[in-house]
């Protein structure tokens, strides 16, 4: 029978039980004393409208640490929790009622009020963290930055000759447990220290308290009516004085009139002991959430318990740790106990064990435990039937569906896109960050650059049930709400690389009927945009999308004719908008040349795939760009010079190589003739390898492209970084020989150039990796370091940054042999010394055609090309220059030449590799 116990518990009225929240000691002592009390109801501070949700307390799928969360129906991200962990006095209460099946009930101010309240607060520029209350420890009451606040637990430690809160708390309440004789003693005891406090500060600096008491007051009166005095009340510690108030009930109305309000939702959402350790939030910010998880569970001996569970920890991270270690490290907390005056070794004790004993002095295993059991990753659960909004319970049943459990510990995940579940995973995850619900972070994956291969890093952190509420404005599946918000996100878009980021999203989401919509904003902002730099930054995101296309099963038709287009605007505008650059939009504009080289390089793979409609549009373009575009790089005349023609009047605009420049500058016709798929005795119907041109298409793109990068190699408005940058790249594309590129080399390092744009040339051909360049062309390092040593005294200061930004970006083994290098000097190994075949360490004199060729039946074993092919290694022979090199095996592959690294012939940076074959 309730309401009866306890013969002094009901002698000066209700039963007030003050607690410090998540506190084990406090939990103990509240569940002795209602045990000894029996009250009739038990009210619990929480906000009045979760009333409904106290029964799921019963549901063994509730499990803590589990928070009520608020959130106002018309504005899901303007929320507030209320967390509970196992050894919270809240829970215990609430548990309690349950299982003896008295009612319970929440006494705090109504969340419709809080929600909205704290809207003001953040209006108005104040901290909007709301909620917190003194007694959990910690000052962050909202709205009152002015005022000095009190921490009562800080106030008693202080009298008490403690200068750690935390250590008083332990030594008063945790380590000496509920009261033996009478279990309402402790909660006296500190009922009377607080109001001491409330009477020398008042409401100490939260003022917000005086509303929330008032309210607090109302209930309690509403209960006693009901139930009598047999009444037991749970709250913090700070308010049990105010309880104990005599006032009215016109005053208690008058401070809660004119509050706004809210309307509001409330559910249970998992939490975890991560979050209880971050201070904010309602009754949050306990340093060591898995320490007191501890407390509250260990039955005895509670020293020897954690110790033995930090062993454990240890052992399993393969840590030489025996039982002669647990001994002695309890036998040392105990010890430092004592020293220090303490009834038990505390949190403080037993780390300085661990540390010394277990971890032998270092720090670093000392954080695993920390991190692992002081604070620990334990993750609350709530039953399915807990309210939830539609959105909430779709995403339950998918993750149920493809076993993917949310964890609080971060983890990661390999997805195999050619499985359903694996590409499944894939969908969901791209679909919620689309809804920004960031459960998991895309990662790199190992060992795999193919798009059928994707690593994600999961980490479920309460917020994110906010974000899922937030989501369920767009509709009530992920699928459907993710589409929703695609298309909105499309029409709102103000950059078109947010559009084409936002393709991107669509196709690796899954969402094939959101993306016609998003399709349609992209062609017109495209078209609209004039801005280079826009279209750059929009080409890359759009070109890796095509590739998604076969993993996924995706239609990527549109995508492929928009990629198209846009490359050839970038084409025309790229030349105009690089002149007249600072250095910043210098840095900017080399950046998007680079991208947009890459994304060409795919794009041609792309569009080589790609069927031709009924009008042939994307079939036409390509072909139209490979009919004359390519000419400049499968051997036309002059295709390797520095004199152009233009076929259209735009600056800058479609450009082709003039035949005038093969006569005079005969190294550049033999570069032209070598480069991408043929000498100039090819059929010129065929086009790389001797395929037929329609089976190329996009290869013009590639052409038209290399036009444009000899167009910025020449153009002296452009700036020199973007200059040297474009030489860089048809030097490794192998569509500028190494004579050529040595000239230009040799121009942009001239006396007559300044030493600032000198040195910016140098950054943007020898940077992003350019330093296996030069070893292993010595002429190109020879014109480097013999402008380097010529650069005058009081220049060298003003390039110095500009050469450290680009030397510091190499590998050290890099630096080493450049070092080597120029010590020896370069390109100066000649007489005796090259007649006795002197050599770089590490490099023979000439490339041995014999081993590079034993590499390649491994190599295509690898990449499963020509399978039945002889593979027994011939002779190899030194190629003429411009004709094409062959090995044993016949013309090489184009993979072959993309995995060996394969450049033009007469090209010297060839890694030794010669006899695979270009």
């Amino acid at each position: 029978m309730t309401g009866t116990g306890g013969s002094t518990a009901y002698a000066a009225g209700p039963l007030l039980l003050g607690v410090r929240h998540h506190g084990p000691g406090s939990a103990r002592a509240v569940r002795a004393a209602l045990d000894a009390a029996r009250p009739a109801a038990v009210l619990i501070e929480g906000p009045p409208e979760a009333d409904a949700l106290i029964p799921l307390a019963a549901d063994p799928g509730l499990r803590p640490p589990v928070a009520l969360l608020a959130h106002a129906v018309d504005e899901p991200g303007r929320s507030a929790f209320w967390p509970f962990a196992e050894f919270s006095p809240e829970w215990v209460a609430i548990r309690w009622a349950v299982e003896q099946g008295v009612p319970a009930r929440f006494i705090d101010l109504p969340a419709t009020h809080t929600l909205a309240w704290e809207q003001g607060t953040r209006e108005s520029g104040a901290d909007p963290q709301s909620g917190t209350d003194p007694d959990s420890g910690h000052d962050s009451e909202p709205g009152h930055g002015a005022e000095v606040r009190v921490d009562p637990l800080a106030v008693l430690a202080e009298t008490a000759g403690y200068d750690d809160p935390e250590r008083w708390w332990e030594d008063v309440v945790e380590h000496r447990g509920p009261g033996a004789r009478d279990p309402f003693a402790p909660f006296a005891a500190v009922a009377e220290a607080m109001g001491a406090l409330r009477e020398r500060y008042g409401a100490g600096g939260h003022s917000r308290d005086l509303v929330r008491e008032a309210h607090m007051r109302l209930r309690l009166r509403d209960a006693r009516k009901e139930f009598g005095d047999a009444v037991a009340v749970v709250c913090g510690a700070w308010h049990v004085p105010a309880l104990h108030a005599k006032t009215t009930v016109t005053a208690d109305r008058a401070l809660l009139r004119g509050l706004p309000r809210v309307k509001t939702d409330l559910t249970w959402v998992p939490w975890t002991h991560r979050r209880l350790a971050r201070a904010g939030g309602y009754g949050a910010g306990i340093d060591s959430p898995g320490w007191y998880g501890h407390l509250f569970r260990a039955p005895d001996r509670p020293v020897e318990r954690w110790l033995t569970r930090v062993a454990g920890l240890l052992r399993e991270e393969d840590r030489i740790v025996s039982s002669a270690h647990v001994i002695e490290a309890v036998r040392l907390a105990e010890t430092l106990a004592a020293l220090r005056g303490r009834p038990l070794p505390g949190l403080g004790e037993t780390t300085d064990a661990v540390r010394a004993v277990l971890c032998e002095g270092s720090d670093v295993p000392l954080a695993l435990v920390h991190d692992r059991l002081v604070v620990g990753d334990v993750l609350g659960e709530v039953p399915e039937t807990a309210p939830a909004v539609p959105l909430q319970r779709d995403l339950a049943r998918q993750q149920r569906s493809l076993r993917l459990k949310p964890e609080a510990l971060e983890r990661e995940l390999e997805l195999d896109l050619r499985g359903e579940t694996d590409a499944g995973r894939s969908r969901l995850l791209h679909r919620l960050r689309l809804l920004g619900v960031g459960w998991g972070e895309p990662g790199r994956s190992r060992g795999s650059t193919g798009t059928f291969r994707e690593t994600w890093r999961l980490r479920w952190e309460p917020e994110l049930s906010v974000r899922v509420a937030e989501a369920g404005v767009w509709g009530t599946t992920v699928q459907a709400a993710a589409r929703a918000k695609a298309e909105a996100d499309a029409a709102a878009a103000r950059a078109l690389a947010e559009v084409t980021a936002l393709a991107e999203q669509c196709l690796l989401a899954g969402l094939p009927d959101a993306l016609p919509v998003v399709m349609r904003v992209l062609a017109d902002r495209a078209a609209l945009d004039t801005d280079v730099g826009h279209l750059a930054q929009a080409l890359p995101a759009l070109v890796r999308s095509l590739r998604y296309g076969d993993v996924r099963g995706t239609d990527t038709g549109a995508l492929a004719e928009v990629a198209a287009g846009l490359a050839e605007r970038i084409f025309v505008g790229l030349p105009p908008a690089c002149a007249a650059l600072d250095t910043d939009a210098a840095e900017e504009m080399r950046g998007h040349v680079d991208a947009v080289h890459t994304a060409v390089g795919l794009l041609t793979e792309s569009l080589a795939g790609v069927p031709a409609g009924n009008d042939g549009d994307i079939a036409g373009a390509s072909a139209a760009a490979a009919g004359e575009g390519d000419r400049a790089s499968v051997g036309e005349p002059g295709a390797g010079s520095g004199r152009l023609v233009r076929r259209t009047g735009g600056d800058g605009g479609d450009v082709r190589p003039s035949a005038e420049g093969a006569e005079g500058n005969p190294g550049d016709a033999a570069a032209g003739a070598g480069a991408e798929g043929g000498g100039s005795g090819q059929d010129s119907g065929r086009g790389e390898y001797g395929k037929p041109r329609e089976q190329e298409r996009g290869g013009g793109l590639r052409g038209r492209w290399r036009d444009v990068l000899r167009v910025l190699s020449l153009r002296d408005t452009a700036p020199g970084v973007i200059r040297g940058r474009a030489v860089r790249l048809l030097l490794d594309d192998g569509a500028l020989s190494a004579e050529e590129a040595a000239r230009l080399t040799g121009l942009a390092l001239s006396p007559g150039t300044p030493p600032a744009a000198a040195a910016a040339w140098v950054e943007g051909f020898a940077g992003g990796g350019g330093g296996l360049l030069l070893v292993h062309d010595e002429r190109l390092l020879a014109l480097l370091d013999t402008w380097l040593t010529g650069v005058p005294a009081d220049a060298f200061t003003d390039v110095l940054p500009l050469l450290r930004r680009t030397f510091a970006a190499y590998e050290p083994g890099v630096r080493r042999s450049l070092g080597e290098l120029v010590r020896r000097g370069p390109g100066g190994r000649t007489g005796a010394a090259a007649a006795q075949g002197a050599a770089i360490p590490g490099f023979a004199t000439e490339p041995d055609t014999g081993r590079a060729d034993a590499v390649l039946p491994v190599l295509r074993l690898l990449l499963g090309l020509d399978a039945h092919h002889d593979r027994t290694p011939g002779p190899a022979h030194t190629p003429p220059p411009g004709a094409r090199q062959r090995t044993a095996y016949g013309t090489t592959p184009a993979a072959t030449r993309e995995a060996t690294h394969e450049t033009a012939p007469d090209s010297p940076h060839d890694d030794c590799l010669t006899g695979v074959g270009t």
